[in-house]
């Protein structure tokens, strides 16, 4: 979740004509519809089909209908560029906001200016609260508050959290610093830690309907399905909330699914299945989840700090429920979801979905769900087996006729390609993941996701780690494929 962007599982098999088709489809379609999208002044980016600013509003159109916000809060808005399906992924993904605190904007101009954070001014009004001047608290709060959501807007999480829980030092019973702090919790998928800062938040306001939203979503990430609707619930009968409503659509479907399926855990999974599956079945999953657990967790040197949800459908279920394209063979969405229909036990290849679908899982919460599409597939890939051996000769000839998708071009989702379009993605991805760890090591791909994790962009990390970026990896990886499997 997290920045939520579907994790998925590609099956089939692409002969060179399909992945040349696919090549040329990706470079000369028609551009995707593109929306707007709002920065407010907190950081936080909302997509939108259009945007119009009236007055002292900023309106803007969704799935779920027109909405606004005051225009004090939005710090500017950027025109086009954005894939319209994002608006509706975003919902899907449960992309909740934080709630806006009102502050001083001469604090405010005082903390963040000229692109940076002014530490010598933070420094003064700290001085000044511990004197106790009049509303030096209060100024010290939103200075800190100001500094972290100018560094959550750079992606710089750990500071973020940082700054925050300073802020909270000064105000320590404003709910919306509590709600601010859960907030970065949640992005970085610490469930249990949010419930802290939303507790508290709870016994200060106990109406407050985002206390109940961002509860909801806790709730939620941590697989408890029935307590995330029922905070949903009740954030929608204090406030309704088109957010709100789309993750609770999304979390009632999931419920309604799963009314009359089994529950199985293990050390570090919930799995629940449908009646129509073999109990064997399910015991067997939950064997091989755990095997490669281990597998992933030492190659990566991560352990995901809380249970992975597991739910294993019938293939129409997984349709209906999922929504995916029909080219998407398992999915992760914060939940592992797998169809397994007709089968009475465990395959070879469930048992290579099952290490895919985890490695997303491990990925995401190690990178505080900051890794890009083409590094989650390509490592998903590596770790359950395959290799670039078929597709070799067609992506060099490709890369030879200039007919490469940058990698810059398959960070964000994938859910809008065909199946060619997907193959050609998928293969160009594992062939660069491929490159790295044969030739760099399991070390330096630790390395480039902990540097994305605290807040690096991609190809900044890449430069970082292999001293290469986007076009220097992808002529590098071109040569390890001729050099490994030839024309």
């Amino acid at each position: 979740m997290w920045r939520l962007s579907f994790t998925v599982l590609f099956r089939g098999t692409f002969p060179a004509r399909s992945l040349i088709l696919a090549l040329v489809l990706l470079l000369g379609a028609a551009s995707p519809a593109v929306a707007d999208t709002i920065v407010l002044k907190n950081g936080r980016r909302i997509t939108a089909l259009s945007v119009v600013a009236e007055g002292d509003r900023v309106k803007y159109q969704t799935s779920a209908g027109e909405l606004s916000l005051p225009k004090s809060i939005v710090d500017h808005i950027e025109k086009g560029g954005v894939s319209a399906d994002s608006v509706a992924a975003e919902a899907a993904h449960l992309s909740i906001t934080p709630p806006p605190l009102e502050g001083s904007a001469a604090v405010e101009r005082g903390a963040v200016h000229d692109g940076a954070i002014d530490r010598e001014y933070l420094a003064r009004v700290a001085g000044e609260a511990r004197s106790g001047g009049p509303g030096a608290n209060e100024m010290a709060a939103i200075a800190h508050h100001t500094a972290a959501q100018f560094e959550l807007s750079r992606g710089d999480m750990e500071h973020a959290v940082a700054d925050e829980r300073t802020a909270l030092i000064y105000a320590p019973e404003n709910p919306m610093l509590l709600m601010n702090l859960a907030f970065l919790h949640l992005r970085r998928s610490e469930y249990k830690q949010s419930f802290e800062y939303l507790e508290r938040a709870r016994r200060v306001a106990p109406e407050n309907p985002d206390v109940a939203k961002l509860e909801g979503w806790a709730y939620f990430g941590m697989n408890k399905v029935e307590q995330a609707v029922a905070e949903w619930k009740r954030a929608m009968a204090l406030r309704p909330d088109a957010e709100v409503q789309a993750a609770l659509d999304k979390a009632l479907r999931d419920m309604q699914e799963e009314e009359t399926y089994r529950e199985n855990e293990s050390s570090h999974f919930v799995l629940r299945y449908s009646g129509e599956a073999e109990p064997a079945l399910a015991r067997e999953v939950l064997r091989a989840l755990e095997a490669h657990f281990a597998a992933i967790e030492s190659e990566l040197n991560f352990t995901p700090p809380d249970s992975i949800g597991v739910v294993l459908y019938t293939q129409q279920a997984f349709a209906d429920i999922t929504r995916a394209p029909g080219w998407v063979g398992a999915l992760n969405d914060g939940r592992i979801r797998v169809p397994v229909q007709g089968l009475a036990s465990l395959t070879p290849e469930l048992s290579r979905v099952l290490k895919h679908e985890l490695t997303h899982s491990f990925i995401q919460q190690k990178t505080h769900g900051r890794a890009p599409t083409w590094i989650q597939e390509g490592l998903a890939q590596w770790m359950e087996g395959k290799r670039s051996s078929e597709a070799a000769s067609v992506l060099v000839q490709n890369y030879e006729q200039k007919y490469v998708m940058p990698l810059g071009a398959l960070e964000s989702s994938w859910m809008r390609l065909s199946g060619d379009e997907a193959g050609y993605a998928y293969a160009w991805a594992l062939a660069n993941m491929e490159f790295i760890v044969q030739v760099d090591g399991m070390g330096d791909v630790e390395h480039i996701l902990n540097r994305i994790a605290a807040g690096s962009s991609t190809e900044a990390a890449l430069h970082e780690v292999l001293h290469s970026d986007y076009d220097d990896l992808m002529q590098s990886t071109v040569q390890y494929l001729r050099k490994t499997y030839g024309r």
